[in-house]
């Protein structure tokens, strides 16, 4: 007679109750792993767009950001002329942007704003009288939240993933300010999320953060 060797149910059973396990440990952080590789390529995506956008306006309408006015009429050089020509904007909105953490330079506090929508679903608010972005004669509150009408740097928010969760300033690990980076050491940003505060003059879009810095040049 021929003896057939296998598995009992028993064994099959713990076996599968041990493979669940493993999943229900990893799964968490290999979802968050992905969900930062989308949101740190959509983010380097969005500020390259950006930047494409300020360059071809000078192009074609010989202004840049230094020169933007803070009306929205069609016949002055707005800010809001300048993106909303240049890109693929589906949707525009006029509020007060949120976000669960960071300084007003993320929030804008209850600053009336812009929200441009595009078509890949990202999305980019910034001040309504945001004007005369420039480095020349810059100073650390000029246009910095929409109320300084002094001309200097100005600010803006990049959502990679528009009004979708987590809403959350990107941080330093163990940073609980966008804008500041650890005590000591690097910035290391190990799960990117979704929200890039940006700063605006002239013909430059750059990151606004120590954090975004990080996610954009791939340091720690």
């Amino acid at each position: 007679m021929t003896k057939r060797f296998g598995f009992t149910l028993a064994e099959v059973l713990i076996t599968l109750g041990i493979i669940g396990v493993v999943a229900a440990m990893t799964m968490p952080t290999l979802m968050n792993s992905t969900n930062g590789a989308q949101y740190k390529t959509a983010y380097k995506k969005a500020l390259s767009v950006l930047s494409q956008a300020v360059v071809l306006n000078v192009a074609l309408d010989d202004y840049d950001l230094s020169q933007t006015t803070s009306t929205t009429t069609n016949d002055n050089a707005s800010l809001y002329n300048l993106f909303n020509n240049r890109m693929n904007v589906v949707k525009t909105e006029g509020n007060a942007y949120t976000a669960s953490n960071g300084s007003s330079k993320a929030k804008f506090g209850d600053t009336n704003n812009y929200t441009l929508y595009f078509n890949d679903g990202i999305t980019f608010t910034f001040p309504k009288n945001a004007s005369q972005c420039t480095e020349g004669n810059a100073t650390t509150t000029a246009a910095a939240n929409g109320t300084d009408t002094a001309p200097g740097y100005c600010y803006g928010v990049i959502d990679v993933n528009g009004e979708k969760n987590p809403n959350k300033v990107v941080n330093c690990d163990g940073v609980t300010d966008p804008f500041k980076g650890p005590t000591t050491g690097d910035c290391e940003v190990t799960n990117p999320t979704d929200i890039y505060p940006v700063i605006m003059y002239d013909q430059t879009v750059l990151p606004a953060t120590v954090a975004g810095e990080a996610v954009l040049y791939g340091g720690k």
